[in-house]
């Protein structure tokens, strides 16, 4: 499902407003549910077209720029692998958790999250009793058991706990109910059973990956149902830790599901090349490639410009946030070439334009860019083949991962570790594909440090890691530093190492989660999290 095509197409302007009516015209508040009952609404879910249309919806904001371009960054923003890259007073509390919820740029994602809820809601509601090709019919419904249950996977553990409660758990069986009577859980445990509920169904009705049309590949598939059932059984386990064991068999299903999942690999014994390439438009449905936001040169995430240095030297319209620190440069392993992948020190050489470069940056707070998306960028003639004209909507060819086969294999490893059993198998692979030589009997300080260097500057979280792990508090107590160059235009000019971010306070006895958008508090009913 090619978003530069499909996103364009009538179809999705149909559904927009069509879902935007069955929404009370697309209030943000999820709460304001309207009685289903115009005539629009009630005419269109008729033809197998119709159904595919509504399926079609149920992609909208993962395009979104403050959804997975920018939007859930900023909570991953927080974490000691990255700094603001530049003033943005939101941007800036968010990372100093001084939050009031209030903030313009974190209002989105949960009132848009919803939207795709009832919108899934929506079509589980109609679609069953629709007549038209069973086949079809099973695609479109598990898509929509699995967006809803992707959505409410990161609404969950940004919003919930076990303190505040989760998040309101609204299915066809209540969609209708009045505005304002929706209520919280006691646990988000509550949204984990339903999400894993929703998964397990959708992986029943999906087809895999590989028996995907090219056109239809952007659609949850199987093994995206299967890779997240693992992911929620972890993030679980921080309240019932029987949940491991549960998560270990999830990822076995992704490994056994016969799409033939491993690690992204050229062939021709060249670890650094592998991982480049990994980040790059040529892993795009890759065995290692699970799920993530569909792109193309006319939409999709962003977050590639978003991450290129501002104003990109002359040559196209970077945004320049999202700085690793000296902390991440340094937990690498000397000989890892993932370093070299997914950072950019001073004097650093990298194709650009047709060039090759040496990185300097007059902007970088930190001295360092996130080389991980900066493939596409490569040819002179990228513009409009690989990279959007439009600097305003920074996309490119890369289909920016959300989720990775390598990441299902770090989450049986630690969960196989929290269970007092051997993990070296799983986390190994990740460490052979690079070149690393393997772990004996690995612990969790070896898992910690995997993730982290595999994982760093997407949308795995690496905040949410040092949260779940207990280690928050203890990590954001220290300052991070950047390396300052005499000259930043110089790109051999000498440094010194420099705090940019000073330390900050974290108190887990709240800020575990986000505060809740003052504005679905306002028009909902339901409370805040607690102590904020």
């Amino acid at each position: 499902m090619k978003a530069k095509n499909i996103f364009k197409s009538a179809s999705i302007l149909i559904i927009l407003v069509i879902t935007c009516i069955s929404i009370s015209s697309c209030n943000d508040d999820f709460t304001d549910l309207e009685p289903i009952g115009s005539s629009s609404y009630g005419n269109f879910w008729k033809t197998q077209e119709d159904a595919v249309k509504a399926s079609n919806g149920l992609y909208y904001y993962m395009l979104d720029e403050d959804m997975f371009s920018r939007g859930f960054m900023w909570y991953i923003n927080a974490s000691d692998d990255m700094i603001t890259g530049r003033i943005k007073a939101y941007a800036d509390n968010t990372k100093n958790f001084i939050l009031d919820g209030n903030e313009s740029g974190l209002k989105w994602m949960y009132p848009q999250s919803f939207k795709i809820i009832r919108r899934a809601n929506d079509i589980l509601l109609k679609v069953p009793s629709m007549d038209f090709d069973q086949n079809v019919k099973n695609r479109i419904l598990g898509e929509a058991y699995f967006m809803r249950a992707f959505h409410y996977h990161w609404l969950a553990y940004h919003y919930g706990d076990d303190k505040s409660g989760g998040i309101p758990i609204i299915t066809v069986e209540n969609m209708n109910d009045p505005g304002g009577s929706f209520t919280r859980p006691a646990s988000v445990v509550e949204n984990y059973k339903q999400i894993i509920e929703d998964l397990n169904k959708a992986a029943d009705l999906l087809p895999l990956v590989t028996q995907y049309a090219d056109e239809d590949k952007g659609r949850a598939n199987k093994d995206a149902a299967l890779a997240y059932i693992a992911k929620t059984y972890l993030y679980w386990a921080q309240y019932d830790s029987s949940k491991y064991a549960d998560a270990v068999l999830a990822c076995d299903a992704v490994t056994n599901s016969g799409s033939s999942r491993s690690l992204f690999k050229v062939g021709n014994n060249n670890p650094y090349e592998d991982y480049r390439k990994l980040h790059s438009n040529l892993s795009n449905w890759s065995s290692e490639y699970i799920w993530g936001v569909d792109s193309g040169i006319q939409a999709g995430s962003k977050l590639p410009g978003v991450m290129l240095e501002n104003k990109g030297w002359g040559l196209y319209n970077g945004w320049g946030y999202y700085q690793p620190t000296e902390e991440l440069y340094e937990e690498f392993e000397n000989g890892d070439p993932r370093r070299e992948v997914t950072i950019l020190k001073f004097g650093d050489e990298f194709p650009y334009f047709g060039v090759t470069k040496e990185y300097q940056s007059i902007n970088s707070l930190s001295g360092f860019q996130f080389n991980k998306y900066m493939y596409e960028y490569a040819e002179e003639d990228c513009i409009g083949k690989d990279v959007n004209s439009n600097g305003d909507s920074p996309t490119t060819t890369y289909n920016v991962p959300i989720l990775r086969y390598a990441e299902v294999l770090l989450i049986k490893a630690e969960a196989l570790i929290m269970q007092g059993q051997n993990g070296d198998t799983p986390l190994n692979l990740v460490r052979t594909r690079v070149g690393l030589a393997p772990k004996t009997n690995a612990t969790m300080t070896d898992l910690k440090h995997e993730r982290r260097v595999e994982l760093a500057g997407e949308f795995a979280d690496r905040h949410f890691d040092l949260v779940r792990w207990g280690d928050a508090q203890s990590a954001y107590s220290q300052p991070l530093h950047g390396r300052i160059h005499s000259d930043r235009s110089n790109p051999n000019s000498p440094y010194t190492i420099e705090e940019v971010w000073p330390a900050r306070n974290f108190d887990p006895s709240y800020m575990n989660v986000w505060p809740i958008p003052n504005d679905v508090i306002n028009s909902s009913g339901i409370p805040q999290n607690k102590n904020w």
